[in-house]
């Protein structure tokens, strides 16, 4: 115990940068909304297929060109905030957020859901996990 003192008062930084580190994954993992509507590939397409649910993908017309979910709507992340009423009639319906990764699509799903979308899911793992899970995909080019 005295080491553990002794180490604690000799690098306070780094403890204070560990504890802070942890409380924020511990926010993401157990309190963000986001998180807690995240859904894996296999499950969008149950969303798709039984509840007639809207993709959005939020990346660039270029990546979306490159390939996308078949049917989905691209509005780039940049330009979200001003396409909202493109979205509206979809209200009521499961969304899923896609994007390359998964990272711009939490954003966008944040987004949504102070608008008042209330069935946001963000595409886990993004188009990289859909290609992955082997599932189709459509390109413009």
């Amino acid at each position: 115990m005295e080491q553990l003192t002794e180490f604690v008062t000799n690098h306070l930084l780094l403890v204070l940068t560990f504890v802070g580190l942890a409380g924020a994954l511990i926010w993401n993992v157990f309190f963000d909304p986001v998180n807690k509507n995240a859904v894996t590939p296999l499950q969008s397409t149950a969303l798709i297929n039984h509840e007639d649910a809207v993709v959005v993908d939020v990346r660039s017309i270029a990546e979306f060109n490159k390939g996308h979910i078949v049917n989905a709507i691209n509005i780039p992340l940049n330009g979200l905030g001003k396409q909202l009423q493109q979205l509206e009639k979809y209200k009521e319906r499961p969304i899923i957020i896609a994007c390359k990764s998964g990272s711009r699509s939490g954003m966008a799903a944040k987004m949504l859901m102070k608008k008042g979308f209330e069935k946001v899911h963000n595409l886990r793992g993004g188009m990289m996990a859909w290609t992955s899970a082997g599932l189709p995909v459509k390109s413009n080019g």
